[in-house]
């Protein structure tokens, strides 16, 4: 009786924990291995990066805060069970990890879009972390952390996103020269409005490369529409 009262007081808690959230909105998974499945998307607000392929400036400043209580009562109204956490750069808040764990003792399936900026060792192994290494075009590959690759599962994934040819030749030679692919899937993208799906799918072919192509998908079906 003791254990559940305080396995009670622990949920109810966590449910009052807040954080700053841009946008919560309903959509198809446009990237990863989930790609085309009905996702609730959480965005967090803020980021310490400026990528200059960024497609989320908004979320840098605005935002609302909101309880986990209330992010959970929104995203139910979705009928999903695969939720994504997003930014921004969702681990620059610190409760994030409290919402990712709610989400997984939900029972939701969870995915987790981090820039590769931040620490990902205390992600719930449980999460699905899609770790972005960035490459010298989006102006920010000083800030990757590759410590990260020892905190990585199978079952989590890598995306660079490539800009031109140098960029591509900078993502092949990490790709052999960190052994990304011994670590998990690696996902190369091409950037939306800089460079051709099908040059980059002609360069990985040519090369052989051990990793998976892809677009964005709701680039394709929506643009650049905010919340979609």
């Amino acid at each position: 009786m003791a254990y559940t009262q305080l396995s009670g007081q622990v949920h109810t808690e966590v449910l009052t924990r807040t954080l700053r959230i841009n946008e919560i909105f309903f959509s198809l998974q446009g990237e990863t291995s989930k790609v085309g499945l009905p996702t609730a998307f959480i965005r967090l607000t803020g980021c310490p990066l400026r990528c200059s392929y960024c497609d989320t400036e908004y979320a840098f400043h605005k935002g609302e805060k909101l309880s986990i209580g209330q992010i959970m009562q929104t995203i139910s109204t979705f009928r999903t069970r695969h939720v994504t956490v997003t930014g921004g750069e969702p681990l620059a808040q610190t409760t994030c990890h409290d919402l990712l764990t709610h989400l997984c003792n939900e029972a939701y399936e969870v995915s987790l879009e981090t820039s590769g900026a931040m620490d990902v060792s205390a992600v719930d192994p449980r999460v699905m972390k899609i770790l972005d290494i960035k490459t010298p075009a989006s102006g920010e590959a000083d800030k990757n952390r590759f410590e990260n690759l020892e905190s990585l599962n199978l079952t989590d994934q890598i995306k660079l996103v490539v800009c031109s040819r140098d960029d591509y030749e900078w993502a092949r030679k990490m790709l052999f020269e960190k052994q990304l692919h011994e670590y998990c899937e690696v996902l190369f993208s091409p950037s939306h409005n800089e460079l051709a799906g099908n040059r980059l799918a002609d360069w990985i072919l040519e090369d052989k490369l051990p990793v998976r192509f892809q677009v964005q998908l709701h680039k394709y079906l929506w643009g650049d529409v905010p919340g979609k």
